[in-house]
């Protein structure tokens, strides 16, 4: 005897609630697809300048 399966539809969650247009468009510009970017912690691009001089220009802003 075969168990007939139901198929659920996978749902993923978009936080948009309800979708009733464009299903496709509404995944893309969902948070699943938001784009994440990481500080490199070695190599080119990881130099941080220390705390105290955030904020501060190298050069003197005249008006």
């Amino acid at each position: 005897m075969k168990k007939n399966k139901q198929h659920k539809p996978n749902k993923i969650e978009l936080g948009r609630g309800q979708i009733n247009d464009n299903a496709l468009a509404a995944l893309v510009t969902s948070k699943l697809f938001k784009l994440q970017v990481v500080k490199a912690k070695k190599g080119k691009g990881s130099f941080a300048r220390k705390a105290k001089h955030q904020g501060q220009e190298p050069y003197l802003m005249v008006a």
